[in-house]
């Protein structure tokens, strides 16, 4: 399943919501996009949420962006 975030990094609690939008989540972490250290964040509480290991998911799309698109196996 593919599923578009949007990213929100430094924040202050990590948090993962479901939008309105069909497959949209924004997805708060507490590391700075330096590095891959936000987007290996953002993977880890996307696994959390959905309940699979953090191996499943892969970064399709917005390495850089705020916007992104995960695949989940």
């Amino acid at each position: 399943m593919k599923i578009l975030v949007k990213a929100k990094t430094k924040a202050k609690i990590e948090k993962v919501e479901k939008l309105a939008e069909i497959d949209t989540y924004k997805v708060s972490v507490k590391e700075a996009p330096v590095d891959g250290k936000a987007n290996e964040a953002i993977i880890k509480a996307l696994a959390r949420y959905f309940d699979v290991a953090p191996s499943t998911i892969s970064l399709v799309t917005g390495q850089t962006s705020k916007i992104k698109v995960f695949m989940i196996k």
